[in-house]
């Protein structure tokens, strides 16, 4: 088993999107996917609107109604292998909370960023040699891509690395925000194959 955890502010719109996505595709893997907000609704579902796509992109309808949001504390950053924000201010809030998970967390598309510099062969060597179980391997293999940071070149604008917040605005703007995260999505579950698979 490893431990994947997404988080955004309302925990309503972005973070569970990611988060159904990369159950449906990484559940098989043995993968535990979670998400909160930064300043979390209590208990309320994904909007209307992160519902229709998280369907229209492939992901398991059951995941995405029963979603319900919750407040990101300090025990839901201890155990992931992999957090990972919507924005650059999620990921600051993160690491406040858990300044030792600063290895470990990232946005969603600097993470993408840093993994689409990061070869195969260095995914599957580090998570090699970090043994059999999951978790560890899935662990160095994030390790592998954190240390792409400040060897990848940077965004042209910062803001690059976030994926837009959809809430109370238009469609469009939903689609924007999940043209932004979808494919971003596909990196992590490419690094996390390639991180146990062959065990």
């Amino acid at each position: 088993m490893f431990e994947i955890l997404t988080v955004c502010t309302g925990n309503i719109c972005r973070s569970p999107l990611a988060e159904v996505l990369l159950r449906t595709r990484l559940e098989p893997l043995g993968a535990t996917v979670h998400s909160a907000g930064t300043q979390g609704l209590d208990n309320a579902p994904m909007t209307p609107e992160a519902l229709r796509l998280a369907v229209e992109l492939g992901a398991d309808e059951t995941f995405a109604r029963a979603h319900r949001s919750r407040y990101m504390t300090e025990q839901y950053l201890r155990s992931p292998d992999l957090i990972l924000a919507m924005s650059r201010e999620h990921r600051r809030r993160i690491v406040e909370f858990a300044p030792s998970r600063l290895r470990s967390t990232f946005t969603l598309r600097e993470f993408a960023r840093l993994a689409a510099d990061t070869p195969d062969d260095t995914i599957m060597t580090a998570a090699g040699a970090a043994g059999d179980e999951a978790s560890p391997r899935v662990r160095a293999a994030v390790a592998a891509v954190a240390g792409m940071r400040g060897m990848s070149a940077p965004p042209a604008d910062p803001a690059d690395d976030d994926v837009i917040d959809p809430y109370r605005r238009s469609w469009n703007t939903y689609q924007l925000s999940a043209s932004q995260l979808a494919p971003a999505i596909d990196q992590v579950v490419r690094v996390a194959t390639l991180a146990v698979a062959d065990r």
